[in-house]
């Protein structure tokens, strides 16, 4: 009951910073162009992602909500296969999938802000619930390397 609860306290402060930088978002940037926080390199944007990952499936919002709350309901099921005994990793996932569901359900599109470029290069814009569930697959990643795929039950 204590990990479920620490685990529920964590995932759930995650989905706050998330839904905070949002509302932030909206209110500061929605009406202006994108503001530059280092020049060639990073600017704060405002965007209405009405896709998933890079703007792809626009327009889907009720099937990527359905595909939202079956990831994260399998994920939680199947915690212990996938994740073992680590923590901080399903915590990271959980907030990320939770906090984009929420725009989906409550906005109808997710906001996005972090806007990455170099040169002629632009990395899609993207929020802090992406960065949670891209942390997350790279924790998964770096596991996999570890014995036993990182899992002491195994």
């Amino acid at each position: 009951m204590k990990r479920f609860l620490v685990t529920f306290a964590i995932v759930a402060n995650l989905c706050l910073v998330d839904a905070v930088t949002k509302e932030l978002a909206a209110g500061l940037l929605k009406e202006s162009a994108a503001v530059s926080v280092i020049p060639g390199f990073l600017n704060l944007a405002y965007v209405e992602n009405r896709g998933c990952a890079w703007g792809m499936c626009q327009g889907a919002v009720w099937p990527l909500a359905l595909f939202g709350v079956v990831a994260l309901a399998f994920l939680i099921w199947k915690r212990r296969a996938v994740f073992g005994d680590a923590w901080v990793t399903p915590c990271l996932l959980y907030a990320g999938i939770a906090g984009n569901l929420i725009d989906r359900v409550f906005r109808g599109y997710v906001i996005d802000m972090i806007d990455f470029h170099w040169g002629a290069s632009h990395f899609p814009c993207f929020n802090f619930a992406d960065t949670c569930i891209c942390v997350a697959a790279g924790l998964l990643v770096l596991e996999s390397f570890l014995p036993h795929g990182g899992r002491k039950d195994a």
